[in-house]
């Protein structure tokens, strides 16, 4: 067969229509309307952190000595920087909108946004009181003038920017920032049978004559600004100093990095911009200069409150339990007789807890081994463990230092866990360690007996009641060996390993799973039955995606589930016309991973911590774990086709209709309410559990 010519989609370009799909969550109507706002707020969100670090990366290729270098052969650094900001420009258009229809929505329910120019007599008592105890305390004031050196503003704080006109004719500039610890939104007292909400900005637009009675002001407005810095982490080469030391170091750095989108509101004065963009040494060629609304630091509608409207937020999920997974009985007794497999927020997060709890008072466990890349700020694991320590237990941590944005966190549980005697394994500069797996080895008689879990997603209470993850609870040694030999791995990495279960990046698993898409190809072209099923998050990588094009090109069926970012370019003649994509975005994060290969209908089952990204491949450690009971493996089957047979949250990826919703003739099926159902009929009838 003719095979035309591999092409891929821009990763960065992929990006923005994933974030595309969450705003598109933000435009449903079926949506619960508070839930759409928080949906705006995710998008919000979600673009920070894109301009932190994808973009920012771009940026530096763009100023460096390859800004004329073609990424993917087909546009310049400069060229991609120009077309994020008009994508950016267009999404952010649209938000706007969307917030507008949602404000005006809610006019219906009979809650009201107030503005400094709409408060009601009774209010503005509660609201003096409210500034003058919470508000004013925490604002910090800068004064500018056309010689001082501008303070570098923070990342991730808010700011207003002040323009006054004083009696002499003349203008004095000053910025105004809030910290983040300030409740966005404030509930207003009510007479009536409204609810009223503010925004903190209008209220210090209020206060402005007051904070700056001091100059006599004839005229004051105050506008909103927004900054992203670069966050990547740039360490130094000091030898002297500990990982942990160069972590915390460059952290500070990363608050005052070099700017790389810049967010106004567009009835700011042109004379007040300019004055500005020239004191932040802002580059109008490479940074991303993006005129916005009235309101900025939108992520804060993530946490919009419920204002006792319960009908307008999703109703709550309560947690399943597990068929014959007994908390109240001793769970390694349950798991020396089979696996059990968990599926968050489906299931109860209480398992893992529970089984890191028992371990730490039960005599027979000598040692704990643990992965941790996000903790909770309250972590009930992170007290499991430190538990087990003071219990005589050997515990081993590998705690990542380098979890993106998470890293002031871990670093202080890092210290906390050292001083009650936790052995900590930190990573490298070059190696991050992203899988999440757990060893417990329990004396039993005369022998050591291992138990554990494998996960998708990380050990944290808070993100698994919204971060669909799944967890294998296993007694099986030919895993469990191999588990410790991970950790081996974490402190030997130049010795060479030998994983016949596990697949563990960066030590084979783009090997291993191009092998099995081999195995799939080789079965076509024999006539054998062959495809490849998969859900990830992100597939960036080009060798793979050829290795997909490959297997199209002979005939195995491909069906992928691609939560983000999709460089893959699917149902293209002599190219991919076997592969079909699509993208799940709904009330919970789609967060799990999990491969199906056909193998002659002898089907191979795995779960992993690893997108089909280069970093996942080659520059952090990652555990794919095969699935080897039968009644687990035909669970996730079952759980991959009610996921391919949704039709109401499901969208089209492809390159001719961006995001457009997988709809036909079928019953309606929303997965994630379709999977809970799965697992509600599962336990109908069995007590006790």
């Amino acid at each position: 067969m003719k095979t035309s010519q591999n092409k891929f989609v821009n990763r960065e370009i992929s990006w923005l229509q994933f974030n595309q799909r969450v705003l598109q969550e933000a435009s449903d109507p079926n949506v619960p309307l508070i839930e759409r706002i928080r949906f705006l707020g995710i998008f919000s969100n979600n673009l920070d952190e894109f301009y932190r670090v994808r973009y920012a990366t771009v940026k530096r290729i763009a100023i460096s000595n390859q800004s004329g270098k073609k990424i993917f052969k087909e546009i310049t650094a400069k060229n991609l920087l120009s077309e994020i900001t008009k994508n950016a420009i267009e999404l952010q258009e649209t938000s706007f909108k969307i917030l507008s229809e949602i404000i005006n929505l809610l006019k219906s329910e009979k809650i009201f946004f107030v503005n400094e120019k709409s408060m009601k007599k009774y209010q503005k008592k509660f609201l003096l009181n409210f500034f003058n105890d919470i508000v004013s305390p925490s604002l910090g004031i800068i004064i500018l003038d056309k010689i001082k050196k501008l303070p570098k503003l923070k990342d991730n704080f808010s700011f207003l920017l002040v323009r006054m006109k004083l009696a002499d004719g003349l203008i004095q500039h000053a910025i105004i920032h809030f910290p983040n610890n300030l409740k966005r939104f404030i509930e207003l007292p009510s007479e009536d049978k409204n609810t009223y909400v503010m925004i903190i900005d209008d209220l210090i637009r209020y206060y402005l004559n007051s904070i700056f009675k001091v100059f006599k002001p004839k005229s004051v407005q105050a506008n909103m600004i927004k900054i992203s810095r670069d966050a990547e982490l740039d360490f130094d080469d000091d030898i002297s100093k500990s990982y942990l030391e160069k972590i915390s170091e460059s952290l500070k750095d990363r608050s005052s990095g070099h700017p790389v989108r810049f967010v106004y509101d567009s009835n700011v004065p042109k004379e007040t911009l300019d004055f500005l963009i020239k004191k932040m040494n802002i580059d109008i060629e490479t940074d991303s200069i993006i005129p916005g609304g009235k309101y900025h630091n939108r992520r804060d509608y993530m946490t919009f409150p419920t204002l006792n409207h319960n009908k307008l937020v999703y109703s709550a999920l309560k947690p399943l339990k597990i068929k014959g997974f007994n908390l109240k009985k001793g769970i390694f007794k349950k798991l020396s007789k089979r696996d059990f497999l968990i599926h968050t927020p489906f299931h109860k997060f209480l398992y893992i807890i529970n089984f890191l709890l028992e371990a730490s008072i039960d005599p027979k466990v000598k040692s704990i081994y643990i992965t941790i890349y996000r903790l909770s700020k309250l972590s009930k694991v992170a007290s499991a463990l430190i538990n087990a320590a003071r219990n005589g237990k050997k515990v081993i941590v590998q705690i990542e230092l380098q979890a993106r944005f998470d890293e002031s966190a871990n670093i202080k549980y890092a210290q906390e866990m050292q001083l009650h005697g936790i052995k900590l394994i930190y990573g490298s500069p070059n190696l991050k360690v992203h899988s999440k797996i757990c060893l417990v080895e329990r004396k039993e008689g005369k022998i050591f007996q291992n138990y554990g879990f494998i996960s998708t997603g990380n050990f944290n209470e808070s993100t698994a009641k919204i971060y669909t993850d799944m967890t294998l609870f296993t007694s099986d040694n030919m895993i469990l060996k191999e588990v410790k030999l991970v950790f081996n791995f974490f402190t030997a990495n130049y010795k060479r390993f030998n994983f016949q279960n596990l697949i563990v990046s960066p030590l084979n698993t783009e090997n291993r799973f191009k092998n099995l898409i081999n195995n799939e190809i080789k079965n076509s072209k024999l006539g054998k039955p062959a495809f490849i099923k998969i859900k990830i998050n992100n597939i960036t990588s080009h060798s793979m995606i050829k290795y997909l094009y490959k297997a199209s090109n002979a005939g195995v069926k491909i069906q992928m589930i691609v939560r983000g970012i999709c460089c893959l370019i699917p149902d293209r003649i002599n190219m991919s016309k076997n592969i079909e994509v699509i993208s799940i975005i709904d009330r919970f994060l789609e967060h799990t991973r999990f491969m199906i290969f056909c193998n002659n209908n002898d089907n191979k089952v795995f779960i992993s911590s690893a997108d089909w990204m280069t970093r996942n491949l080659e520059n952090r450690v990652e555990v794919t774990c095969p699935i080897f009971n039968d009644e687990i493996k035909n669970e996730i089957l079952d759980l991959f086709k009610i996921y391919w047979d949704d039709n109401i949250k499901s969208r089209f990826i492809n390159d001719s209709e961006i995001n457009s919703y997988k709809r036909n003739k079928k019953q309606k099926l929303r997965s994630q309410e379709e999977v809970y159902k799965y697992y509600k009929e599962k336990i109908e009838g069995v007590q006790g559990n």
